[in-house]
Order: C-alpha cells, then sequence, then structure tokens
C-alpha cells in the first residue's frame, strides 16, 4: 500500500480537480515524478532509493507538503506543486510557506492546471496557518503569481555551488 507524504485532509474540499484528474499528496511509490521535475529544472541522477530516501526524509520532517495532479486515465502525475513549511522563532514562533517546484508537463498547459495548483497551497497555507507565504519567480511569471494575491518584495539573493554533494539526512 502507498504511502502519502501528507495527510490529505489537508487537501481543500473546496477545490476540485478537473474531471479526468485526481489531486492527491506525493506518494512513496511516484518515482514517474522525477520526469515532470525535469521540465522544470536540473533534476541529476536520482534512483529509486534515493528518492525512497530522500521522501522518507521529507515525511520524518512533516513540513513538506508536494501536492500532485495524476492524469487517472494514465495514471500519469502531470502537474505538481510544493508547500514548504518554516518553523521560526519570530512571529510567536509562528511558520512561514514557501512555495516550490510548480510545474505542469508541457502536454497539459493552457488548461489552468497550474492556477488548480496554486490555488491549492495557497489554501493549505491558511489551512496551516502560516503568517506569511512566498515564492520566487522568473520575472516573466510574475503577473501570474500576482493573481493570487502575490506582490513584489524585497531583492532576492541566490548563492550556488557547482556540482554540490546530495547528503541524505535523517
Amino acid at each position: 500500500m502507498p504511502v502519502s507524504l501528507f495527510d490529505e485532509i489537508l487537501l481543500p474540499i473546496n477545490i476540485k480537480a478537473p474531471e479526468g484528474f485526481c489531486l492527491r499528496a506525493l506518494r512513496d511509490n511516484d518515482f514517474g515524478y522525477l520526469e515532470l521535475l525535469k521540465q522544470l529544472t536540473s533534476v541529476g541522477h536520482v534512483t529509486k532509493n534515493d528518492f525512497e530516501q530522500r521522501f522518507l526524509s521529507m515525511k520524518k520532517a512533516n513540513s513538506y507538503y508536494v501536492v500532485v495532479l495524476e492524469h487517472i486515465q494514465t495514471a500519469k502525475i502531470v502537474g505538481a506543486a510544493t508547500l514548504v513549511i518554516e518553523f521560526k522563532f519570530i512571529h510567536g514562533a509562528g511558520s512561514r510557506g514557501r512555495v516550490e517546484d510548480v510545474v505542469v508537463d508541457e502536454s497539459m498547459r493552457g488548461q489552468k492546471l497550474g492556477v488548480l495548483l496554486n490555488r491549492v497551497l495557497v489554501d493549505m497555507a491558511k489551512t496551516i496557518g502560516v503568517y506569511k507565504l512566498s515564492l520566487e519567480c522568473k520575472t516573466e511569471l510574475k503577473p501570474f503569481y500576482n493573481k493570487f494575491g502575490y506582490s513584489e518584495n524585497l531583492h532576492f539573493m541566490v548563492q550556488r555551488f557547482d556540482e554540490p554533494q546530495s547528503v541524505l539526512l535523517d
């Protein structure tokens, strides 16, 4: 029996997937999810064992919410978005949410599936009770995210490392 990354009771009941699709949590047997992520960014070499170990560490942390959109007829994940919760001491020991890895399969774009996934994450973030929800996006995607209540705030800095070593933490 597949194991879900999080309790699906957190999925909003007022936001429905289109007919022929299913909204659900990422499962431990969703190794094919990596093929979808390759349409977004570099995934690198991830074995099935690597996937399973990372899944377990994310589940154990209880702060990762990877929502997937499955095409029922093909059992293929055609959309996904991640909500990451950061636990803070500030804001009354509050929690901050970050939206990561929003992607819709190239063959399914233009059907407002990205809109659906973003609405789901915003609703989940409110249910969890974060004081702030943020994301990083390319300049050309700012108008898309503005529709969900995001506004530009400050500057974002990044430091990248050449070929980081993959360390699976418990």
